[in-house]
This record gives structure tokens, sequence and C-alpha cells, in this order.
């Protein structure tokens, strides 16, 4: 991965971070003694918190994050050897063969076990089938939808996102303010070897190339991350039910939980009722 010089190991001796023009709380290191890639602070940062770090992208050439959920990042499972480089990858390739594989993995209407149906429906209801599911795209993958006009600022996007994020009883109101030497938010979880998608894919790479295209065609910014979930900002949401769907698609291929698993049982439904208008994109994975 092209990477720019490492000014995190400063940090060690200069924990407040002055000599780079940087105010820090008091934090740690995460990483080898000489390339750390990640520092993080010990307790919540606050509303303000990701905003005072930004700075930080000017004068050291590393990018503010935050770190939630109940498990502290020094108890995620980070393993950035594991990862390639995003430039390797192509991100319709990626999501086209994400796609595939889910086709590929749905068991036809008549081939399936009646006793199986039945339990999962007795716990979550009746099921919408593959193609109510997938329409309007039932056919196959669409294509990569096209790039939308930005609203606002995508880092001005990145910092209200972040204040909501953390104000007080926010789901994030605990967040840890964190840097992360990067050239753009979408190299984040690369970088760090973030695991949260494990059993989606284990190459987040391969997810930060799709991050690349929607920080190139929606003004994406990762603002923020806990063990499982991924928080991005959006200066070019869709704006109608149709620009939505093709949105809808790229989240599916991205993070099927987000639909199969949310609040949405269909794409479409996902699409008109969380994507038009939406300035923040949430994604979980099982």
């Amino acid at each position: 991965m092209a990477m720019i010089p490492n000014q995190l190991p400063r940090l060690a001796s200069d924990p407040s971070g002055r000599s780079l023009g940087l105010d820090l709380p008091p934090g740690a290191l995460t990483g080898p003694a000489d390339d750390p890639y990640l520092w993080s602070g010990h307790g919540p940062g606050g509303p303000g918190a990701w905003s005072a770090l930004r700075p930080a992208a000017r004068t050291a050439g590393l990018l503010p994050v935050l770190l939630g959920g109940e498990r502290g990042p020094e108890d995620w499972d980070l393993e950035p050897e594991l990862m390639s480089d995003p430039a390797e990858h192509d991100a319709e390739a990626v999501l086209a063969g994400f796609w595939e594989d889910y086709r590929a993995s749905e068991v036809p209407e008549e081939e399936r076990d009646p006793r199986v149906t039945a339990a999962v429906e007795e716990l979550f209801g009746e099921q919408p089938g593959y193609a109510e599911t997938l329409a309007p795209f039932a056919a196959g993958w669409p294509g990569l939808g096209p790039a939308l006009p930005p609203r606002t600022d995508p880092d001005r996007a990145a910092a209200g996102l972040a204040e909501a994020l953390t104000a007080p009883h926010s789901w994030l109101a605990e967040a840890r303010p964190a840097l992360v030497r990067a050239r753009r938010s979408a190299d984040i979880p690369a970088v760090i070897g973030w695991t949260g998608p494990l059993n989606h894919e284990s190459d987040v790479a391969r997810l930060s190339a799709v991050l690349r295209s929607w920080e190139d065609r929606f003004g994406a910014r990762v603002v923020a991350l806990t063990s499982d979930r991924l928080v991005v900002s959006v200066a070019a949401p869709p704006r109608t039910a149709e620009e939505a769907e093709a949105v809808a698609a790229e989240h599916f291929a991205f993070c099927p939980d987000t639909v199969t698993q949310g609040d949405h049982d269909t794409l479409r439904a996902y699409a008109h009722e969380a994507l038009v208008g939406a300035s923040a994109w949430n994604f979980w994975w099982d």
C-alpha cells in the first residue's frame, strides 16, 4: 500500500503532539514501536473531537476516525499485515463478485427444506424471496451507479456527522478519537487491519477500494468504526428513488446484512426508506 511518512512514532516522546501542531488528550499507540498504525485516546473525546483532530491531516498526514463500541480498539482483532492494497482492486469487480456470490448461495425455493423455512418464519416472520429481495435488480448485477452532485463539502459533512454521533445520549457518545496514517479516509479500515466484516470479506482492502469509489462519486468519508460497524458520511446522497435504488444495490453487495438483517426486508424498501437524502450510511456485519 502506498504510504506517506509515518509521524505516529513521534507521539511516543511527544504524547500531546505539539511538535505536529496538535493538542492531543492522553492516548496510546497501536502497532510496532517503530511503525505504529493507530493512535487512539484513552477515553471519549466528545462532540468536537473529530474536528479537533482534522488539522492533523495537513500537518502530519494523519486522518481522524472515531472508534466506538463496548470493546475498545485494544481488544479488537486488528491485522494490518494481512491486508492488501486497495489500489490493487477494482470497486465494480469487487461488488459484482459479492453480488454473484450471494446469488450462488441462494437455494432455489423448490429445494428448500420446509422445516428450516418454517423455523425461520417462526423467528423472523415470512421472508421475501430472492427476486423480491433484490428487485429491481433480480436479473443480475446492475453496475455502479452514477456520480451525484454534492450538497456540501465532504469534510464539512464528515465533521457534522462526527459531532452528531458523539452528542450526549447518541449511540457513539463514548467513542474515542483516533488518528491513522492514511492518504484518504477510505483506506483507514485497510491501514489498521480492521476485521469487522470478517464473515463477509477477510481482506478489508477490497472494501476500501469500494469506499474509494464512494469518496469519488458521493463525497463519502469514513467517520466511525466499532468492532463490527462502519459509519460513512455522505456529501452527495441520492435524491430520487431511482438514484437510491442504484446505491442500494452497491450497499447490498458491500454488506448484505444491511438489508437482510436490518429494518428493511428488501433492497427497494431500503433504498426508498433509508437512502433518499441520507447524509450517513451505516453498515453492520453479523
